[in-house]
């Protein structure tokens, strides 16, 4: 399989996540500013897991613009990535709807968690198929971004135990880190 086929797949995957995020918003039922109050909650879990399908999307961008080649455990290691971006729209409504509770809050970080930990792993495969100079090799070096988003994630899962909001502050935080695409990338391409 090409890279440009898994690369079309995942676009695809991840614009129907999208959609379907934004499919879960429901206006509310009132027609004055006062009743967007009582959507707030989804508002808000929408818009955190909106920005993180996008630097998903971004960094996946970046990450395949650099790689020259894939293999079955790409291939794996892709679709092990998208099996826990697809659980989003779960644990966002869930989260939302709810009003962003303990359990439900350490959901939705157990699943970037996963997320994480999944993009990390389709990192190592492709840096593998590499040579030892090899541009993605050189780019995402011991990549300390996507550890400390880890870390990150790890502890605001046993912080949704006891302080949602605490939690939600780390998976913003992470979103924050990781917002401007990896330019470790971008500048190895030359561009």
């Amino acid at each position: 399989m090409s890279k440009g086929r898994l690369e079309a797949f995942s676009d695809g995957v991840m614009a129907i996540l999208i959609t379907i995020l934004v499919l879960e918003l429901v206006p509310p039922r009132g027609t004055d500013l006062a009743a967007l109050g009582g959507v707030l909650h989804v508002f808000l879990a929408y818009a955190l897991s909106f920005v993180l399908l996008a630097i998903y999307w971004n960094n996946h961008h970046h990450l395949f613009q650099a790689a020259h080649h894939v293999d079955g455990r790409v291939l794996w290691a892709n679709m092990h990535l998208l099996f826990w971006l697809s659980l989003l729209p779960f644990v966002t409504g869930w989260m939302g709807e709810t009003g962003f509770p303990s359990v439900p809050v350490a959901a939705y970080g157990f699943v970037c968690l996963a997320a994480g930990g999944a993009y990390y792993w389709l990192e190592r495969c492709l840096v593998r198929l590499e040579p030892e100079d090899g541009t993605l090799r050189t780019a995402v070096g011991g990549d300390w971004k996507g550890r400390v988003s880890l870390v990150v994630y790890a502890l605001a899962i046993v912080a949704a135990v006891v302080l949602p909001p605490l939690a939600l502050t780390g998976y913003v935080l992470v979103a924050a880190l990781w917002f401007v695409p990896d330019t470790r990338i971008e500048r190895a391409l030359g561009r």
